[in-house]
């Protein structure tokens, strides 16, 4: 299997947290950021018709300074869209720019785009060509082990084939099919079996691509695992419930790239205020801006104070709630180090 590249684009990223709708925005990878400088982050996938016909800097706003390394993640299905907007992606900073052919919501199978794009490789080649014609960032694409009955290992294997003709820098697999009739969003992101080994055998089969392993990971240990068959790891949903994991990544997982020492709980916390007090200026609401935040103190006592005071508290005094929830956790910190 050859690439049309001559060298693949773009740095090694052994850690990078997915695109997820309604939850990777600004302020959910700013927080992120607090905890680890090296992770790959995304943007939530945005259609291209909002980049074309919408409010681009709405869409693509960012703290690009502090935020990056971000991939910006787009969904479409025609060459010359994606293309202009792998442009205007590159014009806002993006270091990347990735292609979802994973996606099995109802929204984006009337699009024709998204997981149903499985079934049609030569599109996403043409997709994939375009792009990397327009723009010097890497190109990538995110994809599923199949659709429906396109499932077999075969499948996939033909789809990246095809795919890697066209110079896809890197094969981000979800490990598990999606059922395009039947389930749910939700229900496709744990109904179909992760077949983690189909992966595995991607790579071993095709050692001169990067792949990177997607469904159902969460925490070191496991990304640990992981690495020992695939180029990367991205964790999902995982960072949602217990975001502070990615606190150390950049020690573990970057050795030959400075970091500094990673926050404590309290101490990220404490670095976000001002970010919070930036935001509501400018009128963002308090779900939003406080998502990513909600279960840093998973599994730690006081979660439970925590996350009341960021879901209900806050409404009523605002950061002086956050504030307070703050303090409350440094001084169970101080003792219990003390």
């Amino acid at each position: 299997m050859s690439s049309p590249a001559d060298v693949r684009r773009g740095a090694d990223y052994p850690v990078s947290v997915a695109p997820m709708m309604d939850t990777t925005d600004r302020f959910f990878r700013v927080f992120l950021r607090l905890l680890s400088k090296r992770t790959l982050l995304y943007t939530e996938m945005i259609p291209v018709t909002t980049l074309i016909h919408g409010d681009r800097a709405r869409a693509l706003g960012w703290d690009r300074e502090f935020e990056q390394p971000c991939a910006l993640q787009l969904g479409g299905d025609d060459p010359a869209q994606v293309a202009e907007c792998a442009r205007i992606g590159v014009d806002y900073g993006y270091d990347e720019i990735n292609l979802n052919v994973g996606c099995p919501s109802s929204r984006v199978k009337e699009g024709s785009f998204g997981a149903s794009l499985m079934a049609r490789p030569e599109v996403v080649a043409r997709c994939v060509e375009a792009m990397r014609a327009a723009v010097e960032v890497p190109v990538t694409v995110k994809h599923r082990i199949g659709i429906d009955d396109i499932d077999s290992y075969e499948d996939m294997e033909r789809f990246v084939r095809i795919v890697a003709e066209a110079g896809a820098d890197r094969f981000t697999v979800h490990a598990r099919k999606a059922w395009l009739s039947g389930l749910s969003p939700k229900e496709n992101r744990t109904i179909p079996p992760l077949r983690y080994e189909d992966v595995y055998r991607l790579k071993r089969e095709h050692p001169q691509l990067y792949v990177e392993i997607n469904g159902g990971i969460s925490g070191a240990e496991a990304v640990a695992s992981h690495l020992e068959h695939v180029d990367a790891v991205m964790i999902g949903r995982g960072v949602i419930n217990d975001p502070y994991q990615l606190a150390g990544f950049d020690q573990r997982f970057y050795p030959g790239r400075p970091a500094p020492p990673p926050p404590s709980r309290s101490e990220a916390a404490r670095a976000l205020l001002p970010w919070l007090a930036r935001w509501r200026e400018l009128g963002a609401g308090w779900q939003v801006l406080l998502r990513g935040p909600l279960n840093l103190f998973a599994g730690v006592p006081g979660a439970r104070r925590w996350r009341q005071a960021l879901s209900v508290d806050v409404r009523q005094d605002g950061v002086a709630a956050v504030e307070r929830a703050i303090a409350a956790m440094e001084e169970r910190e101080s003792r219990l180090t003390g």
